[in-house]
């Protein structure tokens, strides 16, 4: 029998998102993880609100819309709020009913302004890590260690010479010409007008230079997780420099080795791993290497080598998922804010997946 083509809406509704929403649906493990660090959060968020005034958007629902934009990669908040208005998957995440109004776009650029910072983002992520603590996926002995260029929400006409000379700029309008041609830029003498933090760096001879930061994780080798990061600016040193600055935020005193590519492999720096009692299971260079045979003979040197590839799982979901392949925040502390939230989030996917193969 076919069935009647009715327009007529129902006026009322008695069905609620999560009950759309399946039950082996992959957001629900994260939804519980979220809702845990959250709730450690929480003392944070009542210092941060005042309390009078208009009830502003709950930072709970502000974070947990945030997180859907890194694990979904929506590009703008606008499209964001778009989503929110009709994707009931969505609207359970954050935590509205069926009848909940949308907020303005605006309204929430403007009032995710007081989570924009280290701190808070640095306390979701350690929640998160805890979380993967008491489930027992942390390894505390071996790690790796690398770092990323991040491009900056800059272009290259921003980066005009300090003293104000220069090319002038060709044409007219917002996006005029300017002609670089025999001009010698250089971090020292040049900076961005639109990121004065962005430094010109290129990672590899012959590749482009840009303006960008370096975002350097700390990965434990059983489960691939990560354990601590660092955002710093873009130059020569700051891999090896990050790497120490991480290495003594790991708690215990214990021996443990520490997995890293070519670029580490310096005199100074396996030194200075050997001084924190740390193993420096780093990639020999082809001359000149710091690593000998005290290092190489034992077996666990190859594995850490096998494992610290992974490392690269890490950077490849921050950049063509959690939308860091080009940053939308401009400013040291907003893209070190990004940058922890963004790997809080790769850990929460991961850890999903590790308890799903476990459970078979």
């Amino acid at each position: 029998m076919r069935g009647p083509d009715s327009n007529q809406q129902h006026f009322f509704s008695y069905v609620s998102p999560d009950s759309r929403v399946p039950k082996d649906h992959p957001l629900r493990p994260i939804r519980r993880m979220v809702d845990k660090a959250l709730e450690d959060l929480w003392r944070l968020f009542s210092d941060t609100y005042s309390h009078t005034g208009r009830p502003s958007i709950a930072p709970e629902q502000l974070f947990r819309a945030l997180l859907l934009q890194v694990l979904y990669s929506i590009r703008s908040e606008r499209l964001l709020m778009e989503q929110l208005d009709y994707n009931l998957l969505f609207r359970w995440f954050v935590g509205l009913s069926m009848d909940d109004p949308v907020w303005d776009h605006s309204s929430f650029s403007k009032n995710r302004e007081r989570l924009l910072n280290t701190e808070t983002a640095r306390l979701f992520f350690q929640s998160i890590r805890s979380q993967a603590k008491a489930a027992e996926l942390l390894s505390d002995e071996h790690f790796s260690v690398d770092g990323t260029l991040l491009e900056a929400w800059a272009s290259m006409k921003s980066f005009k010479p300090k003293d104000g000379s220069g090319p002038s700029d060709v044409g007219c309008g917002k996006n005029p010409e300017v002609d670089f041609r025999g001009d010698s830029r250089k971090n020292s003498t040049h900076a961005s007008v639109t990121d004065p933090d962005a430094r010109l760096y290129k990672k590899a001879k012959g590749a482009e230079a840009k303006l960008a930061y370096m975002g350097h994780v700390l990965m434990e080798n059983r489960n691939g997780l990560v354990v601590d990061t660092e955002l710093t600016v873009a130059n020569g040193t700051a891999e090896r420099e990050a790497a120490e600055q991480m290495i003594t935020r790991i708690p215990g005193n214990d021996r443990i080795t520490l997995g890293a590519d070519k670029a580490y492999d310096t005199q100074e720096f396996v030194e200075t791993l050997r001084r924190f009692n740390v193993t420096p299971h780093v990639t020999q260079k082809s001359r000149g290497s710091a690593i000998d045979k005290r290092t190489t003979r034992h077996v666990g040197y190859a594995i850490s080598l096998r494992a610290r590839k992974r490392i690269e799982e890490v950077f490849g979901w921050l950049k063509t998922i959690g939308t860091l392949q080009k940053l939308r925040h401009r400013g040291k502390e907003r893209v070190d804010w990004i940058f922890i939230f963004a790997t809080a989030a790769y850990n929460m996917v991961r850890i999903r997946n590790i308890e799903l193969q476990e459970t078979g």
